[in-house]
Protein backbone atom coordinates (compact mmCIF):
# COMPACT_ATOMS: atom_id res chain seq x y z
CA UNK A 1 0.00 0.00 0.00
CA UNK A 2 1.19 3.23 -0.82
CA UNK A 3 0.48 6.54 1.12
CA UNK A 4 -0.23 9.60 -0.71
CA UNK A 5 1.99 12.67 0.54
CA UNK A 6 -0.63 15.32 -0.31
CA UNK A 7 0.86 16.28 -4.09
CA UNK A 8 0.18 13.69 -6.82
CA UNK A 9 2.93 12.97 -9.30
CA UNK A 10 0.61 15.64 -11.63
CA UNK A 11 1.57 18.39 -8.90
CA UNK A 12 -2.38 18.97 -7.10
CA UNK A 13 -2.42 19.45 -3.68
CA UNK A 14 -5.03 17.66 -1.43
CA UNK A 15 -6.80 19.77 1.14
CA UNK A 16 -5.42 19.10 4.31
CA UNK A 17 -8.15 17.51 7.02
CA UNK A 18 -6.96 18.70 10.01
CA UNK A 19 -7.97 21.05 12.27
CA UNK A 20 -5.45 23.60 13.60
CA UNK A 21 -6.48 24.42 17.19
CA UNK A 22 -3.73 26.69 18.14
CA UNK A 23 -4.99 29.90 16.83
CA UNK A 24 -8.56 28.90 18.75
CA UNK A 25 -7.00 28.55 22.27
CA UNK A 26 -4.89 31.77 21.56
CA UNK A 27 -8.34 33.31 20.76
CA UNK A 28 -10.36 32.05 23.57
CA UNK A 29 -7.39 32.58 26.35
CA UNK A 30 -7.56 36.71 25.52
CA UNK A 31 -11.08 36.06 25.62
CA UNK A 32 -10.75 34.80 28.63
CA UNK A 33 -8.22 37.92 30.39
CA UNK A 34 -11.04 40.23 28.60
CA UNK A 35 -13.92 38.69 30.70
CA UNK A 36 -11.76 38.43 33.58
CA UNK A 37 -11.08 42.48 34.11
CA UNK A 38 -14.12 43.51 32.60
CA UNK A 39 -16.34 41.56 34.96
CA UNK A 40 -15.98 42.89 38.05
CA UNK A 41 -16.71 46.72 36.53
CA UNK A 42 -19.90 45.43 35.08
CA UNK A 43 -20.56 44.71 38.87
CA UNK A 44 -23.78 47.56 39.70
CA UNK A 45 -25.49 48.27 42.42
CA UNK A 46 -29.40 46.87 42.70
CA UNK A 47 -31.85 49.70 42.11
CA UNK A 48 -33.97 50.21 45.25
CA UNK A 49 -36.24 53.26 46.43
CA UNK A 50 -34.86 54.08 49.92
CA UNK A 51 -36.90 54.93 53.03
CA UNK A 52 -36.58 58.11 54.15
CA UNK A 53 -35.53 59.43 57.52
CA UNK A 54 -35.90 62.32 59.73
CA UNK A 55 -31.96 61.39 60.93
CA UNK A 56 -29.70 64.58 60.90
CA UNK A 57 -27.21 63.91 58.03
CA UNK A 58 -23.35 62.96 59.15
CA UNK A 59 -21.46 65.86 59.00
CA UNK A 60 -18.40 66.28 57.16
CA UNK A 61 -15.36 66.65 59.39
CA UNK A 62 -13.70 69.79 57.14
CA UNK A 63 -15.15 71.92 54.53
CA UNK A 64 -14.25 71.36 50.61
CA UNK A 65 -10.69 72.24 49.22
CA UNK A 66 -12.21 74.05 45.75
CA UNK A 67 -9.77 74.31 42.97
CA UNK A 68 -10.91 76.43 40.21
CA UNK A 69 -9.66 77.03 36.51
CA UNK A 70 -11.34 80.04 35.69
CA UNK A 71 -11.39 81.14 31.98
CA UNK A 72 -8.55 83.11 31.99
CA UNK A 73 -6.74 80.32 32.54
CA UNK A 74 -6.13 81.25 36.52
CA UNK A 75 -5.97 79.46 38.77
CA UNK A 76 -8.06 79.80 42.26
CA UNK A 77 -7.73 77.35 45.65
CA UNK A 78 -11.09 78.10 47.38
CA UNK A 79 -11.15 82.33 46.55
CA UNK A 80 -8.15 83.44 46.38
CA UNK A 81 -6.06 83.37 43.36
CA UNK A 82 -2.69 81.40 43.42
CA UNK A 83 0.41 80.87 40.68
CA UNK A 84 -0.07 77.62 39.53
CA UNK A 85 3.74 77.00 40.46
CA UNK A 86 2.75 78.04 44.51
CA UNK A 87 -0.70 75.29 44.71
CA UNK A 88 1.49 72.13 44.84
CA UNK A 89 2.57 73.70 48.35
CA UNK A 90 -0.08 75.58 49.31
CA UNK A 91 -1.97 72.49 48.79
CA UNK A 92 0.70 70.78 51.16
CA UNK A 93 0.13 73.45 53.49
CA UNK A 94 -3.43 72.73 53.83
CA UNK A 95 -3.42 69.27 54.20
CA UNK A 96 -0.69 69.33 56.52
CA UNK A 97 -2.75 71.97 58.61
CA UNK A 98 -5.81 70.05 58.67
CA UNK A 99 -6.31 66.42 60.70
CA UNK A 100 -8.68 65.37 59.03
CA UNK A 101 -8.63 64.74 54.70
CA UNK A 102 -10.57 67.42 53.16
CA UNK A 103 -11.79 66.52 49.69
CA UNK A 104 -10.39 68.12 46.96
CA UNK A 105 -12.84 69.38 43.97
CA UNK A 106 -11.67 70.33 40.54
CA UNK A 107 -14.01 73.08 38.87
CA UNK A 108 -12.93 74.38 35.05
CA UNK A 109 -14.79 76.72 32.76
CA UNK A 110 -15.87 74.98 30.02
CA UNK A 111 -13.93 76.96 27.47
CA UNK A 112 -11.07 75.63 29.35
CA UNK A 113 -8.94 73.63 27.36
CA UNK A 114 -8.93 70.09 28.61
CA UNK A 115 -5.34 69.75 29.21
CA UNK A 116 -4.69 72.92 31.08
CA UNK A 117 -8.03 71.28 33.61
CA UNK A 118 -5.78 67.89 33.75
CA UNK A 119 -2.43 69.64 34.17
CA UNK A 120 -3.94 71.20 37.57
CA UNK A 121 -5.47 67.82 38.25
CA UNK A 122 -1.52 66.87 38.03
CA UNK A 123 -0.28 69.32 40.82
CA UNK A 124 -3.34 68.69 42.98
CA UNK A 125 -2.34 65.05 42.75
CA UNK A 126 1.80 66.20 43.24
CA UNK A 127 0.58 67.62 46.42
CA UNK A 128 0.19 64.09 47.80
CA UNK A 129 -4.00 63.97 47.31
CA UNK A 130 -4.96 60.71 45.74
CA UNK A 131 -9.01 61.33 45.68
CA UNK A 132 -9.96 64.43 43.54
CA UNK A 133 -13.21 64.76 41.98
CA UNK A 134 -14.66 66.84 39.41
CA UNK A 135 -17.58 69.51 39.70
CA UNK A 136 -19.88 69.78 36.52
CA UNK A 137 -23.01 71.43 36.30
CA UNK A 138 -25.94 68.69 35.44
CA UNK A 139 -27.81 69.59 32.31
CA UNK A 140 -31.28 71.08 32.26
CA UNK A 141 -33.80 67.77 33.02
CA UNK A 142 -31.06 65.30 33.40
CA UNK A 143 -31.51 63.11 36.20
CA UNK A 144 -30.07 63.32 39.32
CA UNK A 145 -27.18 60.91 40.17
CA UNK A 146 -26.19 60.81 43.62
CA UNK A 147 -22.44 60.38 44.53
CA UNK A 148 -21.36 57.65 46.47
Amino acid sequence: MQIDSGAGEEGTARPMSDINVTPLVDVMLVLLIVFMVAAPMMMVGVPVQLPKTSAARVAQTAPPIVVTVAREGHVFLRQEEVPEGELVERLKAMREAAPAEAPVYVRGDRSVPYGDVMRVMGRVTQAGISKVSLIAEAEAGAPAVRAR
